[in-house]
């Protein structure tokens, strides 16, 4: 019996994508969170801390999101020929 070949949109590329690249910053600003003021100068919270760890917490949730979304996009059921 054939194996059959998977057909992936680009729906699920793009999420993976997105999903690695966003797991990338959020373990990059977890490990050194002056990566930010660093490369942008910008310090609105002045110091404290505060916002960096507001980007994590986004970055979690949306390395998260996106991961689900491509592994639903994964287990898609291929179209019918």
């Amino acid at each position: 019996m054939p194996a059959m070949k998977r057909e992936l949109r680009h729906r699920f590329w793009f999420e993976a994508a997105l999903t690695f690249v966003s797991s990338l910053l959020f373990v990059t600003t977890l490990v050194t969170r002056e990566w930010i003021e660093a490369t942008t100068g910008w310090d609105p919270d002045h110091g404290s801390g505060a916002l960096e760890w507001a980007i994590v917490a986004v970055l979690l949730v949306t390395t998260l999101v996106l991961g689900l979304l491509a592994r639903m996009e994964w287990r898609r059921p291929a179209a019918a020929s």
